[in-house]
């Protein structure tokens, strides 16, 4: 199944520029040929092309087809990202196969990386959206202060992932099925405890994501399979 990012086609019965040139000189599709879009908010549409050329692919839309949602509640990552961007490109792609709402990169006291660009990251969210058929394309925020990220009004469960000792749950076991969750992994080099501090002040429970250390973007990861998981909807 072709799978098209088409976020317009609603106004627009037209693959964008990149996904034209896709369609038509890498995968030879052809007028009267049938494909699948996705506008990333919500729904699919069977189409058909009626017009191909090395710029240009019209289509004619036969049908919307929207998806239910898969989970429960808004799922929220904020991650320092890694010093090397092929591990932070990674958590990008896998979290998204597996499900989540919306990424932020935050600037933490320990960041090795201080500047990112999300533009490469934008496309490995849509790339992830269409390769794991969802209809969904999760929310990309640039790179945010952590001090003033924590300061933002929330709605739902706040939690940060830390090295340090102290009571920490699980977060499996304190997850609310429905509610929104929002949860901090830190940088290579952990939070300061200044910044745990901080959050916990900020109503963020610390948590824990099992009793292995886990690099940056693997902790991200599990912290995003596991709300996932506990807010499927069967």
């Amino acid at each position: 199944m072709h799978v098209f990012y088409t976020p317009d086609i609603q106004t627009r019965a037209e693959l964008p520029e990149e996904e034209a040139a896709h369609a038509v000189r890498v995968l030879r599709l052809e007028a009267g040929d049938e494909v699948t879009l996705t506008d990333g908010k919500g729904c699919f549409y069977r189409a058909e092309i009626s017009a191909a050329s090395n710029k240009r692919c019209l289509v004619n839309v036969l049908e919307t087809l929207p998806q239910e949602p898969l989970w429960q509640g808004h799922l929220h990552l904020a991650m320092a990202p890694t010093k090397n961007m092929d591990r932070t490109e990674w958590l990008a792609e896998k979290a998204t196969e597996i499900g989540f709402d919306e990424l932020t990169f935050l600037n933490c006291r320990f960041s090795e990386r201080k500047v990112i660009k999300t533009e490469r990251i934008q496309k490995i969210l849509v790339s992830a959206i269409k390769q794991s058929l969802k209809a969904r394309l999760p929310k990309l925020n640039e790179m945010t202060d952590f001090n003033r990220f924590i300061r933002q009004p929330f709605s739902g469960q706040k939690f940060i992932a830390h090295c340090y000792e102290g009571e920490k749950p699980l977060l499996k076991d304190i997850v609310r099925r429905g509610e929104d969750a929002l949860v901090l992994i830190g940088p290579e080099g952990d939070f300061s405890e200044e910044e745990v501090k901080l959050a916990v002040e900020q109503g963020f429970q610390p948590i824990s994501l099992g009793r292995s250390r886990l690099r940056t973007e693997t902790a991200a990861l599990v912290a995003c399979h596991i709300l996932n998981l506990c807010n499927q909807i069967n």
